[in-house]
């Protein structure tokens, strides 16, 4: 990944390939954000006129390049546009930096050092930054430049990856200061974590299947101090987890149930988060439409959510346990496929009737919740590419949370939007539950498709133990961007709720679960 340091040099001496400059969106033009001073002066106080004159804007997301005058050590500058003006010249939005910072980074992919001399009035305004430039300067190359053994010996092929940028060096912070070190370190970890989620949501269907995913997070308990149990088919079949082995039957790669625990001497208070894992969903005999499939690798990103949170967590030494599920499975059109009209007995007890076979990642969790339930955690997030309908409600950039407890759903609006994770609070309406009665079992896997979304709440709301506080967040939307990268979002996997369940952690620690 990219290095980050604290810079001791000053945006004058600092030796780089490009130095990142912020510039906002005035009345009457771009207007100079703090940090750039020592540019302005080497472009003999005209930088904001020149950036007029080459139509830049200050607006968010705009990033302009220039050569640099003498006086600088760096042969290009660059203004990243931060949005408007603050009340206050120094108060920019935390997410106005990281948005900045990573179109920045992206816009320096191939280059080996970049300062970001971007408005710092604090360590959080550092860590912002350096969140948003390690985001920003992610790509995923692991299948792309490789030799072609079909050319002539050491030809390459001709989709050759760019990498990203090299290191990312912040311009005025103090290297010394506890609170700046803590802000660097803790951006590394999270971001760090982030992009391994990326990497899995990446990852061809073909080399990422339950038991290869399990794989990956037995060698990170190792790496980081984490528990780490992997129930197989044959474990699955004697503890009864007829959810996962009815969505996973379908499939030659079985389905798996992975249990990741961080736990902390001094932990008062127990997490638990729970991931969708469907590394490839084809919708079963329910098959999806054509163009439908296509992104379906993507179905797993709560689970890598789940995951990346807990590792961040550990690394982190926050103290609160947090323990991690990821229900694992391949949803394949077979002869062993679950039919639609099948009953399945989940670990639960219950009795579900599925009427669709592509409504399979609530079957998963359902099992994952239950299983969660009967440690009695304080509280339980459940994180899940759940279901079209939210994305038709909240659009592809915002992520759905629904709860069993008002103020619990509240506290991780909060948290989402205070980490910059757009995030909306749904309602979990009664009258929709009876949309799922069956006249064959305990209750349907299919209710009413008028909102689709809170009906899949509801069923999985059927999961949670008696008396825990539950969450549940439908990042279907935002989970997977088809669309150009803008600000410190890639095209492809995005890592979504990473930071929001991070937070959770952190404020949970604190004795402010909410």
């Amino acid at each position: 990944m990219t290095a980050l340091t604290l810079s001791t040099a000053g945006a004058a001496t600092l030796r780089a390939d490009a130095l990142v400059v912020g510039v906002a969106k005035g009345a009457k033009g771009p207007v100079l954000a703090p940090g750039s001073e020592a540019v302005d002066k080497a472009f003999d106080g005209k930088l904001a006129t020149v950036l007029e004159a080459l139509g830049a804007t200050g607006a968010e997301g705009e990033v302009t390049k220039l050569p640099a005058p003498a006086g600088l050590k760096v042969p290009v500058v660059i203004a990243a546009g931060l949005g408007s003006v603050p009340e206050k010249d120094d108060a920019y939005d935390a997410e106005a930096l990281r948005r900045a910072a990573g179109s920045a980074a992206r816009a320096l992919s191939g280059s080996k050092k970049a300062g970001f001399a971007l408005p710092i009035a604090s360590a959080e305004d550092a860590e912002a930054i350096a969140e948003g430039a390690l985001l920003g300067a992610y790509a995923f190359t692991a299948y792309q430049g490789g030799e072609n053994k079909l050319a002539p010996k050491g030809k390459k092929n001709g989709n050759d990856a760019k990498l990203p940028l090299g290191e990312v060096a912040l311009v005025g912070t103090k290297p010394r200061d506890k609170a700046f070190k803590a802000a660097a370190e803790r951006a590394v970890a999270v971001v760090e974590e982030i992009n391994r989620a990326r990497d899995l949501i990446n990852t061809p269907p073909n080399d990422l299947y339950p038991e290869s995913f399990a794989a990956v997070a037995t060698a990170a308990g190792k790496e980081h101090g984490i528990k780490v149990q992997v129930l197989d088919e044959k474990a699955l079949v004697k503890g009864g987890f007829g959810g996962l082995l009815g969505v996973g039957q379908g499939s030659t790669h079985g389905p798996r149930l992975v249990k990741l625990a961080y736990t902390h001497p001094k932990a008062e208070k127990t997490l638990a988060l729970v991931g969708k894992g469907i590394t490839y969903d084809s919708g079963g005999i329910s098959l999806k439409p054509a163009g439908h499939n296509e992104t379906m690798k993507c179905d797993m990103s709560g689970a890598a959510a789940v995951f990346a949170a807990v590792v961040a967590a550990a690394r982190l030494g926050l103290q609160v346990n947090v323990t991690g599920w990821l229900a694992l499975a391949e949803n394949m059109p077979s002869g062993n496929a679950t039919r639609p009209g099948d009953v399945l007995r989940m670990y639960s007890g219950k009795t579900v009737e599925v009427l669709n076979t592509d409504a399979e990642g609530r079957l998963v969790l359902a099992d994952a919740l239950t299983r969660a339930s009967e440690e009695n955690p304080d509280a339980i997030v459940d994180v899940a590419t759940l279901t079209g309908a939210m994305m038709v409600a909240l659009g592809n950039r915002t992520f759905g949370i629904m709860a069993n407890d008002d103020a619990f759903r509240t506290s991780i609006h909060e948290i989402a939007e205070e980490v910059g994770e757009a995030s909306w609070p749904m309602p979990l309406p009664t009258d929709l539950r009876k949309g799922m009665d069956s006249p064959t079992a305990d209750i349907a896997n299919m209710g009413e498709r008028m909102g689709g979304g809170l009906v899949a709440g509801l069923f999985l709301k059927e999961f949670v133990g008696e008396g825990i506080a539950w969450a549940h967040l439908d990042i279907a939307g935002p989970a997977f961007h088809e669309g150009a990268p803008y600000g410190y979002t890639p095209k492809g996997g995005t890592g979504s709720a990473v930071r929001t369940l991070v937070k959770l952690a952190e404020r949970t620690a604190a004795g402010d679960l909410g």
